[in-house]
């Protein structure tokens, strides 16, 4: 497995190798230690989740806040999505700045978002299934939702789509009137 530091070097794009023939294929969707190589991180992940979505779904920005912050791994099984991070650690030197990455089933990437960046995905296909393993339980009293089009983060998200958004994500928070870590 591959693994790259993006613009933001805390958010690393992993890329598998994968063997394949005319029967299917395999391939390694996580070793801890690869996995700690790549991050510096000794992480335990506590949930698994998998989401489903229409074309034009929107999810995000969530996070959550300490003591429940959530560090996620994210990959896509069916389908395709944008995918989104933003740092929001106010004493970083990349707070408010994105990075996006498109995943798909079919180029099995996958992305470490770690806790203190707030993260969401747009559905680029007529669905898409998003699992994601995170590093703390979802703890609802500790979530936060930043708006998807804060002109001050100028996410560049793909043109011409009409986002579906649940009513969490439309009443997102700018980022400068969020809590952040």
């Amino acid at each position: 497995m591959n693994s790259t530091k993006l613009a933001i070097p805390e958010v690393i794009l992993f890329e598998p190798k994968v063997f394949g023939d005319e029967r299917g294929f395999f391939f390694e969707s996580f070793n801890a230690d690869h996995f700690k190589k790549a991050t510096g991180l000794d992480i335990e992940f506590l949930q698994d989740n998998h989401s489903r979505s229409t074309k034009n779904v929107l999810r995000g920005l969530h996070y959550q806040l300490n003591p429940k912050a959530q560090g996620k791994l994210v990959r896509v099984i069916e389908g395709s999505v944008f995918d989104v991070a933003v740092d929001i650690r106010a004493d970083s030197p990349t707070f408010g700045r994105w990075v996006g990455e498109v995943l798909s089933a079919e180029n099995k990437r996958q992305l470490w978002i770690p806790a203190g960046f707030a993260h969401g995905f747009l559905t680029l296909t007529d669905t898409a299934e998003f699992l994601y393993k995170t590093t703390n339980y979802y703890a609802p009293e500790c979530e936060g939702c930043i708006a998807w089009d804060d002109p001050e983060i100028g996410i560049q998200w793909p043109e011409g789509f009409e986002p579906l958004l649940s009513k969490k994500d439309q009443e997102g928070r700018l980022l400068k009137d969020a809590k952040t870590f």
